[in-house]
C-alpha cells in the first residue's frame, strides 16, 4: 500500500453526510491530509485516499453512507476508503465489511484517522478498526475549519446527555462535553487571521456548553463577541428552545457580529407526543421563545427541525401539530420522516405510522415551509442587506447569504469573494427560497 508519509502528489476525495458539526469536523481532518503533503483531490483525478464521514440519524442515512462507499470502490478501486462518524461509531463492523475500506474511526478519533491509515498500510490486511464504546468518550476534540467553504465552521460542544425516545445520537456521540472558552476563542482568532469573516458555532447540543462548569453558552457567546477582532458574523446553529434562554435571544439581538438567525429543533407541535418523544419543553415554551425572537428581531430567520410520522402520531395528534406550526412565526422547516431506530425506546410505542402516511404529512409540512419562506422573503424585496459572498461553483453566480439567512445570487466578479456588501434584493428565483440581487455599491 502507498506510504502516505513520502510518496508524492498523494490526493484525497472527502465526502460528508449529515450536520453542520460534521462538515466541520471533515475540514478538520482534511487540513491534517495537508499537513502531510495529501491534497485534496480535483475534478477529474483520481485520488489514493477517500474520506466518508458519515450519519446516522435515519435508516435511510445509513443506506445512503453504505451506497457511496460502494460507488467510491467501484469508481476508484484502487482508494483507500477511510470511514468515520455517527455511521461507523455505531456499525463499525458493518462499515469495516464494505469493499476497500481501509480504516474505520470513532467519532472521537477522527483527528486520528492518519495514524490509524499508516498503521494499516503497515499491515496491508483488513479494515483497522478503532472505534470505542460511546460511553467512554469524555474527551472534547476540537475543530474549527473551512475547506472549501467561506465561512468557517467552529465547534464548541460534543455528545448529548438528553436521550430522546427516537434518537441514537448519544450512542454514537457520547456524553455532553464541550472545549473551553479560552480555546475557542483562540481557534476563533486563527480563523480571523486566516481571513474568516463569519463563523458557524456547532455542536451536537450547543446550548449545553459548559455542562458542570461555571461557564455556560451566554459566556461563551459574550466572549467571541467581545474578545476576536476581524469575525464580522457568528451563526448559532441547532440550539434546543429549553437552552436557548431569553437572555442569549436578547443578547443576539443587541449584539453586533451575532446574526438574527435561529435555527431550533421543535419536532412536533403535539404535547402529547412530545412527550412519547420525552423532549424536555411544550408547545407553548416553544411558542414563547418564537415571539420572544420576533419581538426582539422582527426580521430574524428561524429555522425548525421537524418529524413527521412518529410512533404515537395519531391523525389527529398530526393536524394539532400542523395547525401549530401554522401558528409560529418561522421562516423555514427542516422536516423528516421517522425513521425505527434499533435499540429506541420509540419502538416500544405501540402506534406506528404507515410508511405512505409519514411521506403525505413529509408534503403537507413542507408546503407550509415552502409558503412561510416565500412569505418571507418577499418582506425583503426591494431592500438593501449585508451579504457575504461564496465563491462561485459550476459556473453559476457569485452566491451569499445575508445578515437574516436569505440565499441571494449576484453577479460579481470572483475577486469579491468573502467580502461583506450592499446588495439590493430584488426578486425570489424559481426555486422561491432563493433571492435574485443586484450590487449596491
Amino acid at each position: 500500500m502507498t506510504d502516505t508519509k513520502n510518496s508524492k502528489d498523494l490526493k484525497a476525495l472527502y465526502h460528508t453526510f449529515g450536520c453542520k458539526l460534521n462538515f466541520a469536523e471533515t475540514s478538520a481532518m482534511a487540513r491534517l491530509f495537508e499537513d502531510r503533503g495529501i491534497r485534496r483531490a480535483e475534478a477529474g483525478e483520481t485520488p489514493e485516499f477517500i474520506v466518508v464521514n458519515t450519519c446516522s440519524v435515519t435508516e435511510e442515512a445509513d443506506r445512503k453512507c453504505r451506497r457511496a462507499i460502494r460507488s467510491f470502490n467501484k469508481n476508484y478501486p484502487d482508494a483507500a476508503i477511510l470511514v468515520t462518524g455517527c455511521y461507523a461509531q455505531l456499525k463499525p463492523a458493518e462499515a469495516a465489511s464494505l469493499p476497500g475500506v481501509a480504516v474505520v474511526a470513532g467519532v472521537n478519533h477522527k483527528l486520528d484517522i492518519l495514524r490509524f491509515l499508516d498503521s494499516w498500510s503497515a499491515e496491508a490486511g483488513d479494515a483497522c478498526v478503532n472505534v470505542p464504546d460511546a460511553k467512554d468518550l469524555r474527551e472534547f476534540m476540537p475543530s474549527c475549519s473551512r475547506g472549501d467553504r467561506t465561512r468557517y465552521f467552529l465547534k464548541v460542544q460534543d455528545g448529548c446527555d438528553y436521550w430522546c425516545s427516537y434518537c441514537t445520537i448519544p450512542k454514537a456521540r457520547g456524553r455532553s462535553r464541550s472545549g473551553t472558552i479560552e480555546q475557542l476563542v483562540a481557534q476563533a482568532r486563527q480563523a480571523a487571521a486566516e481571513g474568516g469573516k463569519e463563523i458557524v458555532i456547532t455542536g451536537v447540543n450547543i446550548g449545553d456548553f459548559g455542562k458542570g462548569r461555571d461557564d455556560n453558552f451566554l459566556d461563551l457567546c459574550r466572549a467571541l463577541d467581545t474578545q476576536v477582532d476581524g469575525i464580522e458574523r457568528y451563526r448559532i446553529s441547532s440550539i434546543e428552545p429549553n437552552l436557548l434562554t431569553d437572555e442569549i435571544i436578547d443578547f443576539v439581538a443587541s449584539s453586533r457580529h451575532f446574526m438574527p438567525h435561529f435555527h431550533v429543533p421543535l419536532q412536533s407541535g403535539s404535547d402529547e407526543v412530545l412527550a412519547l418523544m420525552r423532549r424536555r419543553y411544550d408547545t407553548a415554551l416553544f411558542a414563547h421563545k418564537m415571539e420572544r425572537i420576533k419581538s426582539a428581531m422582527p426580521h430574524a430567520f428561524i429555522g425548525v427541525d421537524l418529524i413527521t410520522g412518529a410512533r404515537g402520531e395519531t391523525e389527529e395528534l398530526f393536524r394539532r401539530s400542523r395547525d401549530f406550526i401554522e401558528s409560529l412565526p418561522v421562516t423555514h422547516l427542516h422536516v423528516f420522516p421517522y425513521s425505527e431506530r434499533p435499540g429506541t425506546k420509540a419502538l416500544e410505542i405501540a402506534h406506528a405510522v404507515p410508511q405512505a402516511e409519514k411521506h403525505r404529512r413529509l408534503a403537507e409540512m413542507t408546503e407550509i415551509s415552502r409558503r412561510k419562506h416565500e412569505a418571507f422573503a418577499a418582506e425583503f424585496q426591494g431592500t438593501v442587506r449585508k451579504v457575504l459572498l461564496e465563491h462561485p461553483r459550476n459556473g453559476k453566480p457569485m452566491s451569499g447569504f445575508t445578515d437574516n439567512y436569505l440565499k441571494i445570487e449576484v453577479d460579481a466578479p470572483a475577486c469579491m469573494d468573502n467580502r461583506i456588501v450592499d446588495v439590493r434584493l430584488t426578486s425570489l428565483l424559481d426555486d422561491r427560497e432563493t433571492m435574485r440581487g443586484e450590487l449596491a455599491i
